[in-house]
This record gives structure tokens, C-alpha cells and sequence, in this order.
């Protein structure tokens, strides 16, 4: 059986974050997932977790400028000691929130001639996040990201991802697939979930092009889930997308599933 949790900081923005864990339980998910949590004390999540019978199964390390258009952290060879200090802080809130999984966005690399450079730094940092959270029996992620959105992004396939996973080989790193970006890469999703299942520690979905609500594009989300069913994947799927009209009005395809 598919299990679905609320990207918090997609979902649910008509409130403040803190209210987003009871409209999250209400509206019948029984976990949730945050991009970046470093907004409100560890503490506060906690309790939200707890009153509103949450599980946590995600959030992502830092990430410095990413998310501006910039590098990032992870890959910037000139950065390695910020991306420590994130780590350091995601370990924070990791103690208290135990979450199953924590994300790494491996970030940009703009200038080609540093392209090995940024992606050994990048292995580097990513076996040393591994090593971290592995302390606290949490597997590591990374993820790719499609350069439309993101132009210059270091990891932008699926053949790059296994290509990491294999070289740095870590019992305590899997992939992180989100079906959005790969799709937005003419990658078939169903098709790559179904021969890799065993190397992905958590996916992640939204409609193409637009990254709306299921329904909202081009992507088959009835023959996608019944094939993540079939892969044998047992992790969970995080509702990732940008709601057309408001949240609650977005949920028509998880209604439906649970009706089942």
C-alpha cells in the first residue's frame, strides 16, 4: 500500500507553518515532510509532530544561497566548511525530529571548467553527511534536479544519480527521486522507480510541466503509482506540488486514493 506525506512547505501555505501539521493531519496524511525546517525551534515542530500524531519523514540539509539562484553548499569547493556547519545543524534538529531521511541538493556548478572540481568536493561532502546521520540510523539522500528550472545543476539524471550512488557505495545513502524533475528531463519515471526501487530512499511527485497537483498535466499518476506499487518500493511519497487554488481544493487525487 503507497504511503503519502504533505510537503509542508509547498502544502497548506495559507497557513503559517506552524498550523500546517493539524490542516495536514485533518485532511487525512498521516506524515509530513519540510523542505528547510530552520525557520522555528526543533522544539516547536516536535510538539506540533506530536498533537497533531505526525510522523516526520524528511527534511533537507541546508543549502545556502540555492534557492537565490546561487551554488549552494554542497558542491563549492570554497565552502566546505559552510556545508559542515549545516550539517552540524541538520544533525540538531535530526536528534530531536528523527526523521527517516535527510536530503543533500548537490547545488550549481556555473563554471564548466570546474565541473570535476565541484563534483568530487560534492562526493566528498556527501559521504561526510552520510557518516553523520548514519550515527542516528538515518539514511542520507540526494537528489537530481532538472535544469529548467534550476539551470547549471550538478546532478540533473537519473544515469548521474546511480553513478554517485555507486561510487561512493555508503550503506546509509540512497537516492532520492522526484518525479517532477526527471520528467522534466523526458526521463520515464515509472520505468526507472521500477528497476531501481532498492537504491531510492524516498520519492517525490508533482504534475509536469507546471509542478501542479496530479491531474493538472501530462503525467499518468494512476499507472505511475500502480507502478511504484508493483516495484517493490516501500518507502513514502511526498506530495511535492504547487497547488492550483488552495491546498484543500488540490487534494482531489488523494481522496481518491484513499478511497480505495
Amino acid at each position: 500500500m503507497l504511503k503519502f506525506s504533505a510537503n509542508l512547505s509547498l502544502l497548506f501555505t495559507e497557513l503559517p507553518l506552524l498550523e500546517r501539521f493539524a490542516a495536514a493531519r485533518c485532511a487525512g496524511f498521516a506524515a509530513v515532510e519540510i523542505q528547510f525546517p530552520y525557520e522555528l525551534p526543533a522544539a516547536d515542530i516536535a510538539a506540533a509532530l506530536e498533537q497533531a500524531q505526525l510522523e516526520l519523514v524528511l527534511f533537507n540539509v541546508p543549502a545556502g544561497d540555492l534557492l537565490q539562484g546561487g551554488e549552494g553548499l554542497a558542491a563549492v569547493p570554497e565552502r566546505r566548511g559552510d556545508f559542515r556547519r549545516a550539517v552540524a545543524q541538520a544533525l540538531e534538529y535530526a536528534e530531536l525530529l528523527r526523521p527517516k531521511v535527510i536530503n543533500v541538493l548537490p547545488g550549481r556548478c556555473p563554471d564548466a571548467a570546474r565541473m570535476e572540481e565541484y563534483q568530487q568536493t560534492f562526493k566528498d561532502n556527501l559521504r561526510h553527511a552520510a557518516d553523520v546521520f548514519a550515527a542516528l540510523s538515518i539514511t542520507t539522500l540526494f537528489e537530481a534536479i532538472n535544469i529548467f528550472d534550476m539551470p547549471c545543476f550538478l546532478i540533473h539524471s537519473g544515469a548521474a544519480m546511480l553513478n554517485v550512488l555507486a561510487e561512493i557505495d555508503h550503506p546509509h545513502l540512497a537516492l532520492q527521486y522526484d518525479v517532477y524533475h526527471m520528467a522534466r528531463m523526458g526521463e520515464n519515471p515509472a520505468a526507472f522507480i521500477g528497476e531501481h526501487a532498492g537504491k531510492i530512499g524516498h520519492i517525490q511527485f508533482a504534475d509536469v510541466p507546471g509542478r501542479g497537483q496530479p491531474g493538472t498535466g501530462s503525467l499518468d499518476f494512476a499507472a505511475l503509482f500502480a507502478a511504484i506499487a508493483a516495484s517493490g518500493y516501500r518507502g513514502w511519497l511526498g506530495a511535492e506540488y504547487r497547488p492550483q487554488g488552495d491546498t484543500e481544493q488540490s487534494l482531489a487525487w488523494f481522496n481518491s486514493i484513499r478511497l480505495i
